[in-house]
């Protein structure tokens, strides 16, 4: 399981730029560089017994980092360092067919020889030796080794055939394999040093004039002053020069006054204060496990990485898993912690939200947390998604708020919210406090009164009509008021007591600041306040949705991740993760059980993201779902029927009677069978019983619609 240490207090200014060392983890893949320490390129701490030299010798440099080829290989495949593998299995013989084999080749070359050494064949195997030998060296000793030399050629060359005959060679790599450990998969060839292709050469920079500049960062690489934060952050700085040439004058100053330092980002933190899983920055990808080397997984797959990227964190993921499966520790630890590497290179934004007391990093690891609840918390969360639209808050706070409840139209809602929070805005000019907000909905006639004689006073007097509606509709059978107002009195608690301020007193944060790289995180009280947890979790899932589609830039990728998505999900909500696809945004969902999600909506939550994972221990009925979302396909089984076999002829019946009593079986006869049927690709029994624990079954795909079946993973890399 991720530690990472106690957490400390909330931080009010940003972190150092030191480089801290990660902590090793799991043995890397099988054929491929062992994992470092720490990012390519940062210089590990000082141990008491040793120098710094010697750690980072354990390491790969940031160049050699760089220089391993990452060839594209379907969603999911770790990247790094992969060598594909055929895409069937090839065809294994029997042992014991080729121990027959090799030995009664042996047999058919030693009477071969023998009829050959005793003459029984004739001398013609000789003629080539008296051909090339002088008759004058009949009875000399250079005819006497000319002859032994000429019975060597004779004899290899009939245990070479032979051999090839009965699959010597195959038969010995079986048996040294066995004994022996196989030698790794061979290594992909990496990039020349220095050539066009080198990334540390910083070619492009270079041809485009920039001599100085290549030259600078160059020397950063080589000087190991430069991590891969570090140069994945400059090269993303070096393509919006490269889109707006008018930046390159302040690129090229930046790069010669701080060197690794340029384009550094707002937080000034150029690394994490740890890192819990194995990264590919170049690649954008995070190891989550390998895939299981056995028949339940393609060929072409087994004993492969399996990552993610946003490439299929683009159609989000649902992660179905018990209670201390490690959802958390193995799936939403190292996403988050990949997403907020790449946030620090300005390649993405990164929220998410989980319970008090979560273990996802350390404080210093993110730009804002938010403590729900907590007095020392420096970051409040704005209620209303920081938009100034009456009517885009109220529909978000009726999605937090009702959206779960079967007998409230939500529309509706939106509407009772609409009409109060449209005047409150126009005569005090901003939105109401949870108690203004709960005395509103409550229809309390001394806050109604003050609200209708402000609006009077500011000659708002259609927003008094809007007033006048809410009104009337107040005590009708089918009016959400009584409803909202339960669902406000949940956040008017004296533990939230100067939380979802308003009044510009505290510091607010809102998911409208996905358009910047932010790391982000924010901690409910689940434990003493669940039913506001998760109404709290519902709202910011709407806001989310919201802002994700209403981005103006979406070149950053955004992802909300929840740790636990427990009763978070609504029908809106379903259908709002359906449209991130194209907002280049995200949402990793983790649930202890479909009950947990109103049946309504767990086949469309299913149909709805694009990625799907059952961890081990999920029960039958989750598994039922699973199956049917993974659907079938075509496998080809094979039927052995045994038949006894009845002599008839007296010889024959003797030797049957022999063998059975040798073996203690009886003759028989096998008719094979071969047919294609159509299988479920994992059924439910399968998924509740089969996957062991540490394992989990992960389908995939990605933005641009390739698919991965599901595979069986072993998580947390391999040993």
């Amino acid at each position: 399981m991720d530690t990472d240490g106690t957490h400390g207090g909330e931080r009010r200014t940003p972190s150092g730029t030191g480089h801290v060392p990660r902590p090793a983890g799991p043995p890397g893949i099988q054929g491929l560089p062992p994992k470092p320490g720490h990012a390519p390129g940062a210089v590990p701490a000082p141990s008491a017994a040793g120098h710094p030299a010697a750690a980072r010798a354990a390491s790969p440099t940031l160049a050699a980092w760089l220089r391993v080829p990452r060839p594209s290989a379907g969603p999911g495949v770790w990247s790094y360092g992969h060598v594909p593998r055929a895409a069937q299995e090839p065809e294994v013989t029997p042992t014991r067919q080729l121990v027959s084999g090799a030995f009664i080749s042996l047999l058919a070359g030693l009477l071969l020889w023998s009829l050959l050494w005793n003459g029984y064949l004739g001398g013609f195997w000789l003629w080539p030796l008296y051909m090339f030998t002088p008759d004058s060296w009949a009875g000399t000793l250079p005819s006497v080794v000319a002859s032994y030399i000429w019975y060597v050629i004779v004899a290899v060359t009939l245990a070479i055939g032979f051999g090839r005959l009965g699959r010597w060679p195959e038969l010995a790599r079986r048996v040294l394999g066995s004994r022996t450990a196989r030698a790794p998969l061979p290594a992909p060839r990496p990039v020349e040093p220095g050539g066009p292709d080198d990334p540390g050469a910083w070619t492009e920079v270079r041809a485009a004039g920039m001599v100085e500049v290549a030259d600078r960062l160059g020397a950063e690489v080589v000087a190991g002053r430069m991590n891969d934060v570090d140069f994945v952050r400059i090269r993303r700085a070096w393509e919006t020069v490269r889109a707006d040439p008018s930046r390159a004058r302040a690129f090229a100053e930046a790069v010669r006054d701080k060197g690794a330092g340029a384009c550094v980002h707002p937080s000034g933190a150029r690394e994490l204060p740890v890192r819990a899983a194995r990264h590919d920055l170049l690649a954008r990808q995070v190891l989550l496990g390998t895939v299981q080397d056995g028949e339940r997984n393609p060929y072409a797959r087994r004993g492969s990485g399996i990552a993610l990227d946003p490439g299929v964190l683009g159609t989000s993921l649902l992660a179905i898993g018990p209670s201390g499966a490690g959802k958390t520790s193995r799936l939403v630890r190292p996403v988050v912690e990949s997403l907020a590497l790449q946030a620090l290179a300005g390649q993405a934004a990164v929220v998410v939200v989980a319970s008090t007391g979560a273990a996802l990093g350390p404080d210093e690891g993110y730009d804002v947390v938010v403590r729900v609840g907590d007095p020392d918390s420096v970051y409040d969360l704005d209620l209303y998604g920081g938009t100034t639209d009456a009517d885009e808050a109220a529909t978000l706070l009726a999605e937090g708020f009702v959206g779960d409840l079967p007998g409230v139209d939500v529309r509706r809602a939106a509407t009772a919210l609409a009409q109060l929070l449209g005047p409150f805005r126009a005569a005090y000019g901003r939105f109401p406090t949870v108690p203004e907000l709960r005395e509103l909905l409550d229809h309390v006639p001394v806050a109604l009164a003050a609200l209708r004689a402000a609006l009077e006073a500011a000659g708002q007097h259609r927003m008094l009509r809007e007033l006048d509606a809410r009104e009337r509709q107040h005590g009708a059978p089918a009016d959400p008021g009584p409803a909202l107002a339960d669902r406000v009195a949940l956040l008017d608690r004296p533990a939230f007591a100067g939380f979802f301020d308003t009044t510009g007193a505290g510091r607010p944060f809102s998911l409208r600041a996905l358009e910047h790289p932010l790391r982000v995180r924010v901690d409910l009280p689940e434990r003493g306040h669940a039913d506001a947890s998760r109404l709290l979790a519902r709202l910011l899932l709407a806001q989310f949705n919201a802002s994700a589609a209403a981005r103006t830039d979406r070149t950053l990728f955004a992802l909300l991740a929840f740790d636990d998505a427990s009763h978070t999900l609504t029908p809106e909500a379903v259908r709002g993760i359906q449209r991130l696809r194209s907002a280049n945004a995200g949402v990793l969902l983790t649930l202890r059980t479909l009950d947990d999600v109103p049946e309504a909506l767990r086949t469309p939550l299913l149909g709805a993201v694009g990625c799907r994972m059952a961890f081990s221990g999920v029960t039958t009925w989750d598994g039922k779902r699973f199956a049917e979302t993974w659907g079938t396909e075509w496998v080809e089984t094979r039927d052995v029927t045994h038949r006894t076999v009845f002599a008839d002829q007296p010889l024959t019946r003797a030797m049957h009677a022999f063998r059975k009593l040798v073996s203690g079986k009886a003759v028989t006869t096998d008719a094979v069978t071969v047919r294609q049927v159509e299988r479920e690709r994992w059924s439910a029994s399968d998924l509740a019983h089969v996957v062991p624990p540490g394992h989990a079954v992960l389908s995939l795909t990605s933005v641009r619609g390739e698919r991965a079946a599901p595979l069986l993973v072993r998580l947390g890399g391999q040993d």
